[in-house]
């Protein structure tokens, strides 16, 4: 299984979009959290700890994990597939979107 980390600003559209649409490929164990306090599920070191590939939507999203977790990211690899805020929960544009930045890095299942 390939564990990917999905994570976004407050964990309640885009990253948990991508949790919901990949969970379901075969293959892949997958989980999502928010670097804000305000979080869904706040980001710790048990999930950059846990992921295969981790990815971010925005850069601010990148500098908050490194500055926070930069012991427990020194062997893994951050993935900014640039979406901005600028989507709903399931949005289509934004599944769409998703399916495309992330088939750039893995391949995925049909």
């Amino acid at each position: 299984m390939i564990k990917l980390l999905f994570i976004c600003s407050r964990n309640q559209w885009r990253s948990l979009t991508a949790e919901n649409i990949f969970k379901h490929y075969v293959g892949f164990d997958v989980q999502s959290a928010g670097t804000e306090d305000r979080a869904r599920i706040k980001v710790n070191a048990g999930h950059i700890g846990w992921a295969d590939f981790i990815f971010v939507m925005e850069k601010k999203h990148q500098r908050r994990l490194s500055e926070k977790f930069a012991l427990e990211l020194q062997d893994k690899r951050i993935i900014r597939l640039d979406i901005p805020d600028e989507y709903r929960f399931m949005d289509e544009e934004l599944i769409e979107l998703l399916k495309s930045r992330i088939s750039e890095t893995i391949e995925l299942p049909d």
